[in-house]
């Protein structure tokens, strides 16, 4: 999985390509641990092709923290990666463009 970081000002924008597992949840763990002046993030699953349960708790994490200190967006989520947001109930946590 590739990450590109993009940040302008206060908001950081983490685009994510590839899988969210097991193996490359650590790399966007790593990422969202880093979130001090950060009132806006943005994660952009455009090119994400599969989310496990692994990359599911960091996204919960990473909602966590934004709730203390501004907001979380996913935005261009796919079928797949919606499908998996919706049998497990992130749905109703997540904020989804």
């Amino acid at each position: 999985m590739t990450i590109a970081k993009t940040r302008e000002g206060g908001k950081l924008t983490l685009t994510l390509e590839g899988r969210l597992d097991t193996t490359t949840a650590p790399q966007l763990e790593a990422e969202v641990k880093h979130l001090d002046g950060v009132t806006e993030l943005v994660l952009d699953f455009e090119k994400l092709e599969y989310l496990s349960s692994a990359g599911l708790r960091v996204i919960l994490a990473a909602q966590k923290t934004m709730n203390r200190q501004g907001t979380m967006v996913i935005r261009q989520v796919n079928e797949t990666i919606m499908e998996v947001f919706e049998v497990t109930g992130f749905v109703d946590i997540l904020t989804i463009a």
